[in-house]
């Protein structure tokens, strides 16, 4: 379960998306997602899920991979389908019984909210898996560089986000060895009762939590050797500038724009 997560890490691949700009690829996910939001109908849906797969396709990324980190927010994309066919209220009853009451309106919403989740995810997930942990804070910077006039410190937020990315396929790591420590002096985690797992965490749990602390005093001893001051100005070998693949992006964009603007009116 835990290999299946895919948010922060990279994959490897000379894609028209890899080669993007990072400032647009991060503008562009935003975009996605304000774009998702706004969605209300079928046919809206049916064009997002198909312009996400287009995407997927044009990253050279496997759909097999990208499916995969989907599985581990499995319960939560069930939790939230059950919550919506049993909590929405409607016109049209489809079942009742006791306190239980499944509505059209509330199937209807259930579908619509796990499409947006899985889209959500896959979408985020293309963002890290196509863009280097470096590029990425690299291109967050430059995007919120005009703050620093406002005086927002800038650079500790995206320092931070340096970090928390460069950590998360380490501690996943680290989270799978200490598993099968466990497992191999006979700890079991997939039987009894949901009580009785959330115990059988606890031994994985704390060596993590220390783990954890210890590579962050590490790090924060590594960056103050080395003189770490985040109020200086930061210089880099890498240029970043808007090409070809950047432009296409917008034109794509747009032309997503365009086409669930005419869907809405026409439908």
């Amino acid at each position: 379960m835990l290999r299946d997560i895919t948010i922060g890490q990279y994959y490897a691949a000379d894609s028209a998306i890899h080669r993007m700009d990072p400032r647009t690829k991060i503008l562009w996910t935003i975009f996605y997602m304000t774009a998702l939001f706004m969605c209300g109908g079928a046919a809206q849906y049916a064009v997002m899920i198909l312009f996400t797969l287009w995407l997927v396709k044009k990253s050279r990324v496997p759909l097999g991979f990208v499916v995969r980190g989907l599985k581990p927010i499995v319960v939560i994309v069930i939790l939230t389908a059950l919550l919506n066919v049993f909590m929405t209220p409607g016109e049209t009853v489809l079942f009742s019984k006791g306190i239980f009451t499944v509505t059209l309106e509330g199937v209807y919403m259930a579908v619509k909210m796990t499409v947006r989740i899985i889209l959500l995810i896959t979408a985020s997930s293309l963002l890290t898996l196509t863009t280097t942990p470096t590029v990425l804070t690299g291109g967050l910077e430059l995007l919120l560089n005009p703050l620093k006039k406002i005086g927002i410190p800038i650079q500790i937020f995206v320092m931070m986000m340096s970090i928390a990315l460069r950590f998360i396929p380490t501690l996943l790591e680290e989270t799978d060895k200490i598993i099968k420590a466990q497992m191999s002096r006979g700890a079991d985690f997939e039987s009894g009762s949901p009580v009785k797992r959330v115990k059988a965490m606890i031994p994985i749990l704390i060596p993590l939590f220390v783990g954890a602390f210890r590579r962050a005093d590490e790090l924060a001893v590594a960056m103050e050797c080395r003189c770490y001051n985040c109020d200086a100005e930061r210089t880099s070998y890498r240029r970043y500038s808007f090409g070809k693949y950047d432009m296409a992006a917008l034109l794509c964009a747009t032309a997503l724009c365009i086409a669930l603007i005419i869907i809405k009116v026409v439908l």
